[in-house]
């Protein structure tokens, strides 16, 4: 059984090894990436932290021995109207099918019950394999795709599928 709640600077370092294991088994290749790369890929340097313990939409899903994932969310505003945008969720490696759908699930509405209590009536978030179940159980829409471009050398080894030109 997950218990979401959210993070404090005790979690800190779980958290980093936490993301530095989920990036290891995003791509088992990450440790030979330079330095700049591997470092942007992770969430989870201390000034994000701070941040994300501040933002009131940022939890862990916390479990028998230790933590299992955490969202990263933030609030974001639109000029006329706040929204939250979800930037990173990240799981332990080697949970079940089972404890994966449950965590992503509950950091997902941990953020949407979060958003509403604070008067933010809109969610954005990256559709990846692990957030496609929780968002069809929050009704999610899909509005196009998410894209994300990098400038500089770092569009060399970022990751993600690159889009062509025609």
């Amino acid at each position: 059984m997950l218990r979401f709640r959210t993070l404090t600077e005790h979690d800190y370092d779980a958290l980093a090894a936490l993301d530095l294991a989920a990036q290891r088994a995003l791509d088992p290749a990450f440790d030979t990436l330079p330095d700049r790369e591997r470092e942007s890929r992770l969430s989870t340097s201390l000034p994000a932290l701070k941040f994300y313990e501040r933002s009131e939409h940022s939890f862990v899903a916390d479990g028998e021995g230790g933590l299992r994932g955490f969202v990263f969310a933030q609030s974001v505003w639109q000029g006329d109207r706040p929204l939250v945008f979800v930037r990173t969720l990240a799981l332990a490696p080697g949970l079940t099918p089972e404890l994966v759908d449950e965590a992503a699930r509950g950091l997902l509405h941990a953020v949407v019950k979060s958003a509403y209590d604070t008067a933010v009536y809109e969610i954005h978030l990256p559709l990846t394999a692990e957030l496609a179940n929780a968002a069809r159980a929050e009704e999610a829409r899909v509005v196009g795709q998410y894209g994300v471009v990098h400038l500089g050398t770092r569009a060399q080894t970022a990751p993600g599928e690159r889009l062509r030109p025609e």
